[in-house]
């Protein structure tokens, strides 16, 4: 009876251990990331996770990243999150206050923005476009500046950016 019990605290400190080392998600090669942003009277709050480049083709079109015409996470491990106090304006369209995914299809010169109301969940893998909020279409450009890590920017202004190796996405939310 006591190398059961012994077996099962051994057991339990170790399970503990394991999930409580887990949790510190600074140590993961995808660092976690917030950007936020006060616009309007609201506040706009956005978690993610820093992908670096690492010399890949970032938008490799077998898939390996973040490909073109695909749902991607829009960083890396679990989906980014956008969360706003009050009901916004992205692109002139309406979207209501709460938390979302931040999801987007990378193209060569268009970028699809998608906030979709399943806010958590594990990247992309079971993204279901019936859980769409919203979707806007927004222009891609050059970045002025390679980014070898992932970022985003919320600017007070209610400019959102996305900038990763040459490529910076904006959106504007009112």
């Amino acid at each position: 009876m006591k190398k059961a019990i012994f077996t099962f605290l051994v057991t339990t400190l170790a399970f503990t251990t394991a999930v409580f080392a887990q949790e510190d998600k600074s140590k993961r090669p995808s660092p976690p990331a917030t950007a936020s942003a006060k616009v309007n009277g609201k506040t706009i709050t956005i978690n993610y996770s820093q992908p670096s480049v690492k010399g890949r083709d970032v938008w490799d079109p077998k898939g390996n990243l973040a490909p073109y015409g695909k749902v991607w996470r829009t960083g890396a491990n679990e989906a980014t999150t956008f969360e706003t106090s009050g009901a916004l304006k992205v692109e002139g369209k309406d979207l209501p206050a709460g938390k979302y995914s931040l999801f987007t299809i990378p193209g060569e010169k268009e970028w699809t923005i998608i906030f979709n109301k399943v806010a958590e969940q594990w990247g992309h893998y079971k993204y279901d476009e019936k859980e769409d909020v919203l979707r806007v279409k927004v222009p891609s450009h050059k970045s002025p500046k390679a980014n070898e890590k992932f970022v985003i920017e919320a600017a007070n202004s209610g400019t959102i950016s996305l900038a990763w190796d040459k490529t910076l996405v904006d959106f504007k939310v009112k």
